[in-house]
């Protein structure tokens, strides 16, 4: 049995206790945040709001760090340093320097390491890449991504309206989009980018050339009270595949139109590896498994991460 100990009980914790907590093989046994009412919803046993003191009265396999932007590398250093593997919600940080301390003490401490990067598991995203690694509609032309909504909530001591905190949306949101981008077809050639930054709203768009096919982004914290809405088309050759309203459907050159995960869709549901639709319970299973099985992390590497960071650094 796993014992797993996570430390930071904001928002995306709502994701990720669930996620341990369905496990089998796994066993959240402990959790840590400064703000005992943050930890009064879960039912975990062993609370803390000192993560040394934690550390010190458990014995851990995986930390899991859900805490804000700016302490990932710390806390994932401090566990890993203890011999415990880590998980850490995304980014890896705002610098490249932490990026190779990270993967130096987890190399050299013989841990397992892994960035939160949930598009990698995203059911939606996942089949774009494998039809465009598989060619089944021909050629990737052009493609938009769109990651929209308000101004975030402040936080923690109001972090997400720092700049050197949370890195505002580049950090914060567009990072989802850029990430996946890397991994499924690479570093693009070029990139341009236009972007509206104020104290109350951010606004960015990105087009990425890669030379045979294009694609632009959005991401947005507007001031307006905007719902939230992520989505993307993807233009092949013989098809378009789209995930809007929170659906995705293929629209084929022959007329269908192929929707892949509802219920009652048999169409070419065997060409398409389908994995679960909870992207938070796949990464934290793939990592689980990694540890359990004493696998390497491959899924998020290193050399993508650094590729994210540098990109993303030239947008501040």
């Amino acid at each position: 049995m796993l014992k797993v100990g996570l430390i930071g009980c904001g928002g995306i914790s709502g994701a990720h206790v669930p996620a341990w907590q369905r496990m089998d093989d796994a066993e959240l046994i402990a959790i840590c945040d400064i703000r005992p009412e943050k930890m009064e919803r879960y039912q975990v046993e062993r609370k803390y709001t000192d993560f040394d003191t934690m550390l010190a009265e458990n014995e851990f396999d995986i930390i899991d760090v859900c805490l804000p932007t700016y302490l990932h590398a710390e806390y994932a250093l401090r566990a890993m340093n203890k011999g415990i593997s880590v998980v850490t919600e995304k980014p890896i940080a705002l610098n490249e320097a932490d990026v190779y301390k990270l993967y130096e003490t987890a190399q050299r401490q013989n841990v397992k390491y892994m960035v939160a990067q949930c598009l990698r598991f995203w059911d939606d995203y996942d089949l774009i890449k494998q039809i465009y690694d598989s060619g089944k509609y021909g050629k990737l032309l052009s493609a938009h991504m769109w990651r929209l909504g308000s101004y975030p909530g402040g936080g923690w001591n109001q972090w997400y309206y720092k700049k050197e905190l949370s890195g505002l949306i580049p950090f914060d949101l567009h990072i989802h989009d850029l990430d996946f981008l890397i991994y499924a077809f690479g570093q693009p050639k070029s990139y341009r980018f236009r972007r509206q930054e104020r104290p109350e709203q951010d606004y960015l768009s990105v087009d990425y050339d890669y030379g045979d096919f294009f694609i632009t982004t959005e991401a947005s914290w507007y001031k307006a009270h905007y719902p939230f809405a992520m989505g993307f088309r993807f233009q092949f050759e013989e098809a378009v595949v789209a995930l809007e309203n929170k659906e995705l459907t293929i629209y084929d050159c022959l007329g269908n139109r192929i929707k892949p995960y509802s219920d009652d869709a048999t169409e070419n549901q065997s060409d398409f590896d389908l994995p679960s639709g909870d992207a938070y319970f796949n990464e934290l299973r793939y990592f689980a498994d990694c540890v359990k099985y004493d696998r390497p992390v491959e899924k998020v590497d290193q050399n993508s991460l650094l590729a994210v960071l540098k990109i993303l650094n030239e947008m501040k």
